[in-house]
């Protein structure tokens, strides 16, 4: 079985080719037991190694060579909060931001929001990065959500396990491209309500289990 360092790693090495990141911006982490494993703070994703990856426990406290992400505390509460999340992916993509900066949520202009849970994605309250009050305020968006937009800053996607985190971001990234460039023509049309209920519960039992 491969070390889930080793995937942690090999995920976090996917982020800047999938356009979601550049130098060491972003952070990933994945579930361990009763605690999780976190990509370290400042450091290039192509020169970690097993070793640099630091494990930390529910209560915030780390073990490991090196220092956890400044940006654990968001991690570590839906870990906390969410028994279903396996993993966690935060980053600084380009569209994401575009309309973070704005304080957007994404609205029903496409079905694949409901990928994400709801027929929104919201867009979190503004607080400093690190912060337990960012952190708050992440949580609070994504109430029923595997993902938000975090104000003036990025994204936050969460999965059951890694691979689904990864996809789950690059998917968010491209539907803030594509609101982006339709409001660039006009306003979207949304789809309404009913129609959105009618893909969440299609979408219920789609796919692989």
């Amino acid at each position: 079985m491969t070390d889930l360092r080793t995937q942690l790693i090999a995920t976090a090495r996917a982020m800047q080719p999938a356009g979601l990141n550049r130098g060491t911006s972003g952070n990933v982490s994945v579930r361990s037991g009763d605690g999780f494993f976190i990509t370290p703070t400042g450091m290039a994703y192509d020169r970690l190694h097993e070793d640099d990856i630091p494990r930390m426990a529910l209560v915030g406290s780390h073990v490991g060579s090196r220092k956890p992400s400044s940006e654990w505390r968001f991690h570590r509460d839906l870990y906390a909060s969410r028994p279903e999340v396996g993993a966690v992916l935060h980053a600084h993509s380009p569209f994401a931001v575009s309309l973070a900066c704005l304080r957007l949520d994404i609205p029903s202009f496409h079905y694949m929001i409901a990928r994400f849970g709801g027929a929104t994605i919201g867009c979190a309250e503004y607080s400093i990065f690190g912060s337990e009050a960012l952190s708050t305020a992440a949580i609070s968006a994504m109430t029923g959500r595997k993902a938000c937009l975090l104000a003036n800053h990025g994204m936050l996607v969460a999965g059951r396990d890694l691979d689904e985190a990864l996809a789950l971001a690059i998917e968010l990234e491209e539907l803030c491209e594509q609101y982006w460039r339709a409001c660039q023509l006009g306003q979207p049309v949304m789809l309404s309500a009913e129609e959105m209920a009618a893909v969440l519960e299609k979408f219920a039992g789609y796919g692989q289990q």
